[in-house]
C-alpha cells in the first residue's frame, strides 16, 4: 500500500517521500546524502551492490519478487524499491566530477508537463554541466517516477529547485544573470500565428521580431490585451554569441509554450530570444531535443569564452 500511495504527487507532497526504483537510481541516491527510509527487495543480493553503512540507516523489508513486479513501473522490474525522505537540494553531496565540470549555466523549466520530456530534460542539463536547475509551478513533479526514470540518476548531481513561483526565481539566481528563453516561433511569420515556445527551431527570418503572446481559446480582444503585455526580446540563432557568465535558458513546454512571466524575467535581465533554425514546413523539434541543443551550445560558449581569458591572463603585458 505504502508503495503504491507513493507514487501520488499528493502523498509525496503530504509525507516528504518519494519512491525510488533500481540499483542505479537508490545507488547515487544514498551517495548523494538522500535518507533512505524503507528499501524493499527480493533477494539479500540486492542491497551487496549498495553503500552498506547507508542502507543500516533504513528498514529492510524482504519481499517476493512478484510484488515488486506489481508494485513496479519498470517492464523488467530489478527486485529493489525504496522509499525515501525527499531530497534537499542543500544538503545533498553532488559528486565532484559534476561540481569540478559545473559552469554558470543554468535551466528554468516552464510548463514542461511531459513527465519523459522533464526527465530527459534533467539528464542534458547534468551532462552540460549547469549550475541548478529551477522548475516553475506549472510543469510536472520532478520526483514522479517516470520522470526520476528518464533522469537517468540526474536529481542527485546537480540541484534541482521545484515548485516555483516566478516572483522567486529572481531570488534563486546567481546575481547578475541574464535570463534567455528558447523559442520555435518564426520571426517572420504573422503576429497571431500560434507560437509554441518551447525551445524549438523554426525557419530563418528577421531576427529582431518582437515575441508575441501565443495565442489561446479566448476572445479577440483578450489576446490583444495579451499581446500588448508581452516584451519585446531581440532575437538570435542559438549558435550566435549568448552565453554570458551567469546565464540561464528557459525552455517551455510544447503544449502550453513559455509564460508571459518568463519573456518578462528575461527582458529585465536583457536578455535574448534563442531560435533553432529548422526546415522550413517543419512544426518544431521536440522541447527535451532543443533544450540539449541549446544547453550544450552554452556550455561550448562559456568554455570558449574561459578559455580566451585564461589566455589573455597569462600574455605578458608590455613595457
Amino acid at each position: 500500500k505504502v508503495v503504491t500511495i507513493a507514487k501520488s504527487k499528493k502523498f509525496r507532497d503530504n509525507h516528504g517521500k518519494v519512491l525510488l526504483e533500481g540499483h542505479r537510481l537508490i545507488k547515487d541516491a544514498l551517495e548523494a546524502g538522500a535518507v533512505p527510509q524503507t528499501l524493499f527487495f527480493s533477494t539479500v543480493g540486492h542491497l551487496k551492490e549498495l553503500p552498506e553503512a547507508e542502507i543500516k540507516r533504513a528498514s529492510l523489508v524482504k519481499v517476493k519478487f512478484e510484488d515488486i513486479k506489481i508494485w513496479s513501473d519498470l517492464v523488467t522490474p530489478q527486485g529493489l524499491l525504496g522509499i525515501f525522505s525527499k531530497p534537499d537540494h542543500a544538503k545533498m553531496s553532488y559528486p565532484a566530477a559534476q561540481l569540478t565540470n559545473s559552469l554558470p549555466l543554468l535551466l528554468i523549466c516552464d510548463n514542461i508537463r511531459d513527465p519523459g520530456n522533464l526527465g530527459t530534460i534533467l539528464r542534458s542539463a547534468a551532462g552540460a554541466g549547469c549550475e541548478k536547475v529551477l522548475i516553475t509551478k506549472g510543469c510536472v513533479d520532478p520526483w514522479e517516477p517516470k520522470v526520476l526514470r528518464a533522469g537517468m540518476g540526474a536529481h542527485f548531481r546537480l540541484p534541482i529547485v521545484a515548485n516555483l513561483d516566478w516572483e522567486s526565481v529572481p531570488s534563486n539566481l546567481p546575481a547578475g544573470t541574464q535570463v534567455c528563453v528558447a523559442d520555435n516561433k518564426d520571426p517572420g511569420a504573422p503576429a497571431k500565428a500560434t507560437s509554441v515556445p518551447g525551445g524549438a527551431g523554426s525557419a530563418p527570418g528577421n531576427t529582431t521580431a518582437p515575441v508575441k503572446s501565443r495565442p489561446e481559446a479566448a476572445p479577440e480582444h483578450e489576446d490583444e490585451e495579451e499581446t500588448a503585455d508581452i516584451p519585446e526580446l531581440a532575437t538570435l540563432r542559438y549558435c550566435e554569441d549568448w552565453a554570458r557568465t551567469p546565464v540561464a535558458v528557459v525552455i517551455g513546454g510544447e503544449t502550453h509554450g513559455l509564460s508571459a512571466d518568463a519573456l518578462h524575467l528575461a527582458a529585465s535581465t536583457g536578455g535574448r530570444r534563442l531560435v533553432i533554425p529548422v526546415v522550413p514546413g517543419v512544426d518544431s523539434l521536440n522541447a527535451a531535443v532543443a533544450a540539449a541543443i541549446v544547453l550544450f551550445e552554452g556550455r561550448r560558449q562559456l568554455l570558449r569564452r574561459h578559455k580566451q581569458e585564461d589566455v589573455r591572463q597569462k600574455v605578458p603585458v608590455a613595457g
